[in-house]
This record gives structure tokens, sequence and C-alpha cells, in this order.
């Protein structure tokens, strides 16, 4: 067995809607009457480098929102990612997801993510590998519901729900709009990660860690600060991670561009991770395999940087 595929892997930032194996979008479709007869799915579901921007990469996850609109569908879906997981020796992941996209009037955000919970269980059970929940607000909905969330959030919180996050487009709904739901994780004591610095600004990074975000979504943008650089690496920030799709979003044009040395260099605790393992054909073994094939890391690098994630970890 090589070196990576018996290293110990740990995955922080990982969508469940993008993560979904086409197996189990085929059954979860059936379940719910969208007939796919005839459809190529992987051409729905994938993107690749030739993917033109954040806003064609994002059509990959449609299909996958239709098909999570029920609790036997949730439950299967986190199970499905988990089994996926456990074929590369990953032994904790933190799944995220938005139950607010979701939610329908026979349909409430407890009961998708009491579902959700259940496939974590049978996951755990079934394949070995150890998990929890992080729950997503989204940027262009109203501040007063992601605050809600996070008040649904507390009732869960400990039991497999480890934190919350931010998602959606930088650019056109700032983090700063969303005050109110990072208030209300600080007041109930729920540690959360921001969506920030994907193929947004560097002002977005500020603003996420004035909000007293402990991990940093994706950070990319950082590299045009130095200052930022180096508050991160004082405080020891943890970037989450993804380069492949951070490539195919373009966040960065080529790997040229790509900081991960940078941040390493500068001491920032970088984690690598999948963010969406089916959109973007990926896995943790892809990942690393691509960047010590680029940077010509040593074994030891590797290790360090899943070393960086369980350390970053919200619950293990």
């Amino acid at each position: 067995m090589s070196f990576l595929q018996n290293l110990e892997k740990y995955d922080l930032h990982c969508h469940l809607d993008g993560s979904l194996s086409v197996e189990c979008i085929r059954s979860m479709a059936g379940q719910v009457g969208i007939k796919l007869d005839g459809d190529n799915l992987e051409k729905r579901l994938f993107a690749d480098f030739q993917c033109k921007s954040l806003a064609e990469y994002l059509t990959k996850f449609d299909l996958p929102l239709e098909c999570l609109v029920t609790k036997e569908n949730f439950t299967a879906a986190v199970k499905d990612v988990m089994k996926t997981a456990s074929k590369e020796r990953v032994v904790y992941m933190e799944i995220r997801f938005a139950p607010l996209l979701s939610v329908r009037e026979d349909l409430s955000a407890e009961r998708i993510i009491e579902a959700a919970l259940e496939g974590l269980k049978q996951g755990t059970a079934e394949y070995g590998v150890r998990g929890n929940l992080i729950l997503c607000g989204m940027r262009h909905m109203p501040s007063e519901k992601n605050a809600e969330l996070v008040k649904t959030a507390k009732e869960y919180y400990g039991y497999g729900v480890c934190g919350v996050d931010l998602a959606g487009d930088e650019a056109a709904y700032p983090v700063q709009q969303q005050a109110e739901m990072f208030e209300m994780a600080k007041k109930l004591g729920i540690p959360f990660t921001i969506h920030a610095g994907e193929c947004g600004s560097v002002e977005s990074i500020w603003n996420a860690l004035e909000l007293g975000a402990s991990r940093i979504g994706h950070g990319i943008a950082a590299r045009k600060d130095p200052k930022l650089m180096d508050y991160c690496a004082r405080n020891k920030i943890p970037f989450e991670m993804c380069p492949v799709s951070n490539l195919q979003t373009k966040a960065v044009k080529s790997m040229e561009e790509y900081p991960l040395e940078l941040f390493l260099d500068k001491g920032i605790p970088i984690t690598i991770n999948t963010d969406n393992r089916t959109v973007s054909n990926t896995s943790m073994t892809r990942e690393l395999q691509m960047i010590q094939g680029y940077y010509g890391f040593s074994d030891e690098v590797l290790e360090k940087l899943m070393k960086n994630a369980k350390e970053a970890a919200f619950s293990l």
C-alpha cells in the first residue's frame, strides 16, 4: 500500500450536495419522481478544468438540490458521502450543507438536520468514518433567517452538529449583511467558518475575521495582502483550501498562481479538502497527489497538512 493510500485523512470542507455519487443521485431521483432516462449524469454533475467561472460551476448543484427534498434522501446522501470517503482512509470529515435550501411545507429545518444526523450515525457504524455536520447559512437569504438557523443548530450542537458556515455569492452579498447570524453564533457558543476570499476580495476575509470566524473557507485572496497573511499566521487561523475546485472555479488561473506554498511559508495553518467530491470529480487522494506532484512536497509535508486539519476540526 502506498504512503498516500495509507495516510489517515481529514476532510473539513466537503459540501453534501456537491459530493453525492452518481449512483446515489440516480436512486434519490427515482425516490422523488425525477426521470433521468437517457440523461448523461456525469455531464450534468461533473465540472472540469474547462469550466469558465464559479457561476458555471454552481449549475452542477441543480440536480442534487432537486433530489434533497425528503428525510430519506438526506439520510441516504450523508451515508453515501461517508461511504465514498471510507474508500480512501478518511478517518474524520465535516460535511456541510444549507438546510434552508431544502425546507418545504412538509419538511422543516429540524427534520432535515435530524435526517442528516441519522445518515451520519449509519455512515459511522457501517464505514468507520467519524463525522460531524456544519450547517450553512446563505448570503442571499435574510439575516434573520440565517440567525434562526443558528438557533436551530444549537439544539443539535455537540450531538453531530459541530459548527455553522456562510456560503454564497461574496461580491453580491457582503458578509457584514449577516452580522446578526454570527452574533447569535457567538452568543450561543457555536464556532463558525465563513466562505471568504474564494473568488472574492481581501476585504471579504478581513470582514469574516472581524465577525469572529475561527476558520476561513478557501481564503485564496489573502495572497494579495501581506498584513492579512501575517495576521492569519500569528492568530493561527486555518484556511480550508480546495485545490481542484479552486482551479475549476477560476479562483486562480493556474497552479502557478495558487498560493498554497506561499501560505505555508508564511506559517498559516493550511488544510487540504475536497470541497465537492462529485462536482470536482475529486478525492482527498487526488488533491494530495496534485499538490505533491506540483510542489514536490515530501510525505512529511502531507502529514503536516493532515495534522493541521486534525487540530482545526471543530469537534473530534
